[in-house]
């Protein structure tokens, strides 16, 4: 059986937490779409979906089972269109299963197919998020520990330059 799963997010930037979560979907499935989403309710992004893309490719360029796209609208219907029944989504903390629970159940109302699959964060990343890793960068902290080597320095560079 091929089973594929998609793992939705803004990634902006990408953090070594969610690159946890693409490792351990890749070993627990065949295949993993993750989904940049066209977010525009979300505040002005730092990175353009196409370098969140970019940046994303860079971070699992050594996990053959990855593919890294984009999707605007609603997820339900973009796994519908994709043939894909199952969604992986992370955890850091029970405030976070709030949320994402609302939104699995919302999906099931709008793809009764679809499935959402909860992954908890490592203890290690239990803290980290795209937005602290924004404030400490801006205010000129080390976000070493936070982000994948190999984009850090156009995280930094970004992130440096905004006020």
């Amino acid at each position: 059986m091929n089973k594929s799963v998609i793992y939705p997010g803004s990634f902006d930037p990408v953090t070594l937490g969610h690159l946890d979560i693409i490792i351990r979907a890749s070993k627990m499935f065949d295949h993993v779409v993750v989904a940049v989403l066209r977010n525009v309710a979300k505040d002005k992004p730092s990175f353009t979906v196409e370098e969140r893309i970019e940046l994303l490719r860079e971070a699992t360029k050594d996990l053959d089972n990855i593919e890294v796209v984009s999707f605007d609208g609603l997820l339900a219907e973009y796994a519908k269109k994709r043939n894909i029944t199952t969604l992986v989504k992370g955890l850091r903390a029970v405030s976070d299963f709030e949320y994402e629970f609302q939104m699995a159940l919302t999906n099931k109302m709008l793809n009764p197919d679809l499935e959402t699959v909860f992954l908890t964060t490592s203890s290690k990343n239990m803290y980290l998020s795209s937005s602290m890793v924004k404030q400490v960068a801006s205010l000129g902290g080390d976000i070493s520990s936070f982000v994948p080597s190999c984009v850090l320095d156009r995280i930094v560079d970004r992130l440096s330059a905004k006020e």
